[in-house]
């Protein structure tokens, strides 16, 4: 018997799985363009044809709290079990929750209207 793998994404082969047609695409700029602020909420849905900034797979389908930025990733909040571990997860791999995206929808709504004021 040969010994199992113990890889980082070892166990992954349904959970990293994209479908036919988002095979080899980049995740869209509009996922990437969100500015989290610290107490937002997000999900964590692991892109898997992004390396960087990848959480495990034992994250994947958490939802975790915003709590900083480090680089170009954040700093996620997640409770697993009774502890909360604290992750570096890159913006692919984050997307926001109901009552964010209606906070970062807001903030353009009012950017806009002051862009469209006369000066």
């Amino acid at each position: 018997m040969v010994k199992a793998p113990k890889g980082f994404r070892h166990r992954t082969r349904k959970l990293l799985r994209k479908h036919v047609r988002e095979k080899g695409a980049v995740p869209p700029l509009s996922l990437l363009m969100y500015e989290y602020k610290p107490g937002d909420r997000v999900y964590i849905v692991i892109n898997p044809s992004v390396m960087k900034g990848m959480p495990h797979r034992r994250y994947h389908g958490k939802v975790g709290l915003i709590s900083g930025k480090r680089g170009k990733s954040y700093e996620v909040l997640v409770r697993v079990g009774g502890k909360v571990k604290k992750l570096y997860i890159r913006p692919e791999h984050l997307r926001p929750t109901p009552e964010t995206r209606k906070r970062i929808e807001e903030e353009l709504k009012k950017e806009l209207e002051e862009l469209r004021k006369p000066k």
